[in-house]
């Protein structure tokens, strides 16, 4: 059964049962409160014809034998207009009867009283007259007209409130019903389809999500094969050159020169580098990269790394300075990782930066609202040419390019930064970029305390 149909049913058996019980509940007060009336009217009267019929059953040794001779007292019937008495037996036999009302009319409007003999019933004795009659046709009426009305109510009701149930359930599940047709292309392979987010309540957020999940689905889907198709090109290059180079020397016929190996072992470190790098981001990404955590003084090891690229800032003649606006830059870290991460971040700055340029490097604390422990902000900021727009959001996939046209000497393979975001997201952190073109890159670290 569809929600739709669980939902609409769950409202209708609600709706149908507070309705029969509206309507029973009614009822019964309704009846209780005109017996009540009916009853008391004749109280005085009834009692002492009740006394009287008693009387003459028990001197008459149990028997109503001869009942009708008893004359009653016409004060009974001259108090009220067109008073009427008749006593019946239990088995519903007419013992007695006086009065000029229709005996019918006694046993449908009367009020009716058991006459009782040492805690048994001996007959029953209606009462009637006019009063009592309008009374009770009153009452029947009443009774009558709330019945109708309350069924008819409770009708119109209940299919009032079927036709809005129907309704709600139709508008509460429609979002449902045009995600399901989504869902059915998405497990067929339609990856990255959307659908329209029409509200703001739960069923958005889920649409939502389903776009976001959708939109993920589609850029994994492309990034993997970017990536089987960028791991085949990287190693084309390199497998090429060494082939021409091996069929070159089988060709000459002639012994090999030492020289002549240095490019092939160029080809080989290359290769040797890439399927390195391929190990540790798949490693990194699947968090079985180990790590050997300890205190470690950020400062001290961006000051060792600054080291190992001022030969390259020497010969660009760039100036490279570093700020420390905190006294806390003492964190858990692998150092050995982090090395890593903050060399490429430099020697990518030294590679972006013209000659004459500047790099900065910034220290800070930052407080993160919401969060149990702080961070140590961690900036580099060149003033090269800048990332365009378009590029920013994928510099950290893996071959990801911002320049297509550069050249795999000085381009790199596209895998620092993929590296990079991997081990510091290892280390609880996070990692972005910001830049403005023409004007230089930011690139932030934050490492939690």
């Amino acid at each position: 059964m569809s929600v739709r149909r669980k939902l609409f049913w769950a409202m209708a058996s609600v709706i149908i049962a507070m309705s029969l019980i509206f309507v029973l509940i009614t009822q019964f007060v309704v009846r209780a409160s005109l017996d009540y009336m009916g009853l008391t009217d004749r109280h005085a009267e009834i009692g002492e014809l009740s006394a009287l019929f008693t009387e003459y059953y028990e001197n008459n040794g149990g028997s109503w034998h001869n009942v009708e001779r008893i004359r009653l007292d016409k004060a009974v019937f001259s108090a009220h207009r067109n008073a009427s008495v008749m006593l019946l037996s239990p088995e519903w036999d007419q013992l007695y009867a006086a009065g000029d009302a229709v005996h019918e009319m006694i046993f449908r409007l009367g009020i009716r009283s058991a006459v009782e003999s040492k805690g048994e019933t001996v007959a029953y004795l209606y009462y009637y007259d006019e009063e009592v009659a309008n009374v009770a046709k009153m009452r029947v009426g009443i009774s009558s007209s709330v019945t109708f009305l309350l069924f008819a109510s409770a009708i119109v009701i209940v299919i009032a409130s079927l036709a809005v149930a129907f309704w709600l359930s139709k508008r509460l599940t429609a979002p449902l019903a045009s995600l399901l047709p989504a869902i059915d292309r998405l497990g067929q392979g339609n990856l990255g389809i959307q659908v329209p987010v029409s509200a703001k309540d739960e069923y958005g957020k889920v649409a939502e999500s389903f776009n976001a999940m959708s939109y993920q689905l589609e850029r994994a889907e492309e990034v993997r094969r970017n990536l089987v198709a960028d791991v085949a090109h990287e190693l084309r290059t390199p497998l090429t050159i060494l082939r021409g180079h091996l069929d070159l020397i089988q060709h000459s016929g002639r012994a090999v020169d030492p020289e002549q190996l240095l490019p092939l072992q160029d080809e080989l470190i290359r290769l040797t580098r890439l399927v390195d790098d391929l190990h540790l981001l798949s490693l990194a990404e699947a968090r079985r990269l180990p790590f050997e955590r300890k205190d470690t003084d950020v400062k001290k090891l961006l000051e060792r790394v600054n080291d190992r690229i001022a030969v390259d800032t020497d010969r660009k003649e760039i100036t490279v300075t570093m700020h420390c606006a905190t006294d806390r830059t003492t964190v858990v870290i692998d150092p050995n990782r982090m090395t890593q991460v903050f060399l490429n971040l430099l020697v990518n700055a030294v590679r972006h930066t013209p000659a004459g340029g500047a790099i900065a490097i910034r220290l800070e604390e930052e407080t993160a609202s919401g969060k149990e422990r702080d961070f140590l902000r961690i900036s580099i900021s060149d003033t090269g040419d800048g990332i365009d727009p378009e590029h920013l959001p994928y510099i950290f996939d893996r071959f990801y390019r911002t320049n297509e046209a550069r050249t795999r000497n000085n381009g790199g393979m596209g895998l620092g930064l993929a590296i990079a975001k991997e081990l510091v997201l290892a280390h609880q952190g996070m990692i972005e970029a910001t830049s403005e073109p023409g004007r230089g890159s930011t690139f932030i670290v934050k490492l939690p305390f």
